[in-house]
């Protein structure tokens, strides 16, 4: 069957079969292997992708589920202008120790500050409940997004200013 999904912002489509996971297609046809394929049963969030900016787990998805939809993985939080906030705040706040759960965590994370620009700590460990992390204990991962969305509301509100409003 035929799919089209914007993925990271370009178009793209290919001919899958009906029961390829999402997760499948993301690795295996589009080659961005930042999505990790971790449990299978949606208990890790390794596999965490934006559905149409919301955060949703990719390998028990289908990725005819996911036709005609906006998907972002991790590779498509960077733009032209360069990291996203959530990129360099894990980065300097030493959010990842092995980087298997990562790409989920920064995703998640993305969607909450997208969604509340000033997460209290309980809102970013409710929001990242649904991601595991074997590595950490959690703290630099939280103090991240904390940071992220501290950065991303500084730029938002130097914009705001620059425009005049």
């Amino acid at each position: 069957m035929d799919i089209n999904v914007t993925l990271n912002g370009a178009e793209h489509s290919a001919d899958v079969a009906p029961r390829t996971l999402l997760v499948d297609y993301i690795r295996r046809t589009a080659g961005l292997t930042g999505t990790h394929i971790g449990c299978d049963t949606t208990s890790c969030g390794a596999c965490t992708v934006l559905l149409d900016g919301k955060p949703v787990k990719s390998c028990t998805m289908l990725a005819a589920q996911a036709q005609g939809a906006e998907v972002t993985t991790v590779e498509g939080l960077k733009t032209a202008a360069g990291l996203h906030p959530i990129q360099s705040a894990f980065t300097d706040d030493h959010g990842l120790q092995c980087g298997f759960c990562t790409p989920g965590m920064m995703l998640v994370g993305a969607a909450l500050i997208t969604e509340n620009p000033n997460p209290t700590e309980e809102e970013v460990r409710w929001a990242i409940s649904g991601n595991l992390c074997r590595c950490t204990g959690y703290i630099n991962i939280v103090k991240a997004i904390q940071t992220a969305a501290a950065r991303s509301s500084a730029a938002s509100e130097s914009t705001s200013e620059t425009n005049g409003s």
